[in-house]
């Protein structure tokens, strides 16, 4: 299998086997998703945009050397974006946020936590906190699935008011989208079977199939280092799913030699599955944001706003939510995952 096997003659149906299948769990994860992306599109209120912050805008897509700076400032005031979120009534007055539900550890359902299985993770503890500052309610939340390759669509549709799902802020994704600061810290690496002879990103990787996401970093970064001849020519980078976890099933099924993503995602991916394990070290260095309208300023710096203070909230916190969540996959360290000091556009 091209070194894609699991070590010491694991099969399919073992590597299957952890977490209540992980395969199983991705095709159901699937159909949700499928489900979510059919209902129709939210009704938007217009949004009202100052010649200043129009400016900044164009000033942030020409210049982007370090597209995790391109944000703006913090406020808790309500502009037309809030307004309209708060205006909703009844069932329908709830943030409405696309997440991911099969991310072990940052959005997944929990199969051992009730009929329910309510979605839970780092990323999940955020979106709470955000719709307990905006509309007073941590769980004024409706969570919907979106694939990896429907983030960016799903808030140009109307159909999201925001996406938090390890989204990388990235120069090409600001000219569609808005970001707040970045709230985690991660880089592309390479996760790969134990018994594979895969060494990490390099020559190793010659003749190897590598599965990636369809519209992710990982699968842009690949593309350009091939080009660039970073990446041996012979690496077939051709197989792409909608979702992350597809790639770990293809690569417990042989199909794939590798897969590249977050390390932060591929370290709870191991987690999932032991015969796997992270192949040397991170060769980017990227940031998460909460992705929004490109419109939607006020909704914007009040996410900035708030994470200000969920930073500095020792408690109940990013910390906490850290140490909940990813420190048994990332390490008790937090200070390698989380972002430094936000920096802001200049919008006077």
């Amino acid at each position: 299998m091209n070194g894609a096997g699991a070590k010491g003659g694991t099969t399919v149906r073992d590597a299957l086997r952890g977490w209540g299948g992980v395969a199983a769990m991705a095709v159901v994860c699937a159909l949700v998703a499928l489900v979510a992306l059919c209902l129709p599109p939210l009704t938007t209120t217009a949004q009202n945009t100052t010649a200043t912050t129009q400016t900044a805008g164009t000033e942030a897509e020409e210049d982007c050397e370090a597209p995790e700076k391109q944000t703006l400032s913090p406020s808790s005031a309500d502009g037309d974006t809030i307004r309209a979120i708060k205006s909703r009534t009844g069932e329908k007055r709830k943030l409405v946020v696309g997440v991911d539900q099969n991310s072990y550890r940052w959005g997944y359902r929990n199969p051992n936590s009730g009929k329910t299985a309510e979605l839970e993770g780092f990323d999940i503890d955020l979106v709470h906190r955000i719709a307990e500052d905006i509309l007073g309610d941590p769980d004024a939340v409706q969570f919907k699935a979106i694939p990896t390759d429907q983030r960016i669509p799903a808030i140009q549709d109307g159909r999201v008011d925001m996406v938090v799902r390890t989204m990388t802020i990235n120069c090409d994704r600001i000219g569609d989208v808005a970001f707040s600061a970045p709230y985690f810290k991660t880089g592309q690496q390479v996760l790969a079977p134990k018994s594979s002879p895969v060494k990490g990103y390099d020559d190793t990787l010659a003749d190897r199939r590598i599965c990636t996401a369809a519209g992710s970093t990982a699968f842009a970064a690949l593309e350009a280092d091939q080009k660039d001849g970073r990446l041996p020519a012979s690496t077939d980078i051709s197989t792409t799913v909608p979702n992350q976890l597809d790639c770990l099933v293809r690569l417990q099924l042989g199909e794939v030699d590798a897969v590249v993503t977050d390390g932060a995602l591929a370290a709870s991916q191991a987690a999932q599955d032991p015969t796997v394990q992270l192949k040397g070290d991170a060769f980017t260095a990227e940031y998460y944001g909460v992705a929004m309208k490109k419109d939607a300023d006020d909704l914007v710096r009040r996410v900035n706003q708030i994470l200000v203070d969920y930073r500095k909230d020792t408690a109940n916190g990013w910390q906490a939510s850290y140490e909940k969540w990813l420190s048994a996959t990332l390490g008790k360290d937090a200070k390698k995952s989380e972002p430094p000091a936000p920096q802001y556009l200049r919008t006077t």
